[in-house]
């Protein structure tokens, strides 16, 4: 039966980054502390906004919540990147393939969600202040992550089903860093014009209506920001959303031009490259952005970390 041709191919060559034999210690090295620094950062924020009442409002509530999401969106593609430096024989089963193309995408679409979320909440209070605290209340934020997590997990199914059933019956080098559709569709042996536009399909509704949602949003915002009188109260009002909004542009600015694509075709550097600034810089970006931009985070991080050490040692009190 055609649709268990695939079966005689059971694993993938995942081929990486190329010609980097001479340099392959050195950007391990630099994935390695990337990977370490993404996991702790965003473990960092994580516990920090958990473990401090005062930070136990929506908006660091959804921060919290994408920090998290980050743990798991990095562990499925960067662990694999690592052992392929290392590995002389870089396979990756067919399941094994798939499953991973599953929870990146997955992951990257609750993103997708949850960043148009924090971007409604931003809307919200600057917009409208005054209704702010009955609208955003705490079940309503728990009930809005819980849904981007569910509708991003629910979105790329139909994606996997379909390249599941199609055969790969002869060239097995997928010329990317980790799977991914694009790559496994050139690697089809029938045709995939349906995968593409169903692919298309869900990505451009996915990210561009999320986007959108967020750049109206933003819109909205600062035309609430310039009518504030004063250049304080315009700075603090807007400190606020600089930091989402900044991940947001870097994130979506990536993916559109991934994604948001009609053809099989493409340019194996660019999107390699892309891949780097979705799958490890965007992650690895977002604790230091978040951090650096936000006073309150940092005395609170500072308040935890250093919590002990005061208790230890009263004489420096």
């Amino acid at each position: 039966m055609e649709q268990h041709n695939h079966s005689s191919l059971v694993e993938f060559v995942l081929l990486g980054f190329p010609n980097v034999e001479h340099i392959k210690g050195w950007l391990f090295v630099l994935l390695l502390l990337a990977y370490l620094f993404t996991i702790c950062g965003n473990l960092l924020i994580f516990l920090v906004i958990r473990l401090n009442a005062a930070l136990h409002t929506p908006m660091y509530h959804f921060v919290s919540v994408l920090s998290f999401l980050e743990l798991w969106y990095t562990a499925t593609t960067i662990p694999k990147m690592l052992a392929n430096l290392l590995s002389e024989k870089k396979t990756i089963s067919f399941a094994g393939c798939l499953l991973q193309t599953y929870f990146f995408h997955s992951l990257g679409a609750s993103e997708c969600y949850l960043l148009t979320a924090m971007s409604y909440d931003r809307y919200l209070a600057i917009c409208r202040p005054l209704h702010y605290p009955a609208i955003m209340t705490p079940t309503l934020c728990a009930k809005m992550a819980a849904c981007c997590w569910t509708c991003g997990f629910l979105c790329p199914i139909s994606e996997v089903i379909l390249v599941s059933q199609l055969p790969f019956c002869g060239y097995n080098e997928i010329q990317h860093i980790f799977c991914d559709f694009p790559p496994l569709l050139t690697l089809a042996c029938k045709d995939t014009s349906i995968n593409v536009l169903v692919d298309f399909s869900i990505n451009a509704f996915i990210i561009l209506i999320t986007f959108l949602f967020i750049m109206v949003s933003y819109g909205r915002i600062i035309e609430a920001v310039l009518k504030i009188k004063t250049a304080a109260g315009r700075k603090k009002a807007f400190s606020t959303c600089a930091s989402h909004l900044i991940v947001v542009l870097i994130f979506f600015g990536s993916i559109i031009f991934m994604y948001v694509r009609l053809k099989k075709s493409y340019s194996l550097t660019l999107d390699r490259t892309l891949a780097v600034v979705y799958s490890v810089v965007t992650p690895l970006a977002n604790p230091i952005i978040y951090s650096l931009r936000n006073k309150e985070l940092i005395k609170a991080i500072k308040r935890t970390v250093f919590r002990k050490g005061g208790k230890a040692s009263p004489t420096h009190h």
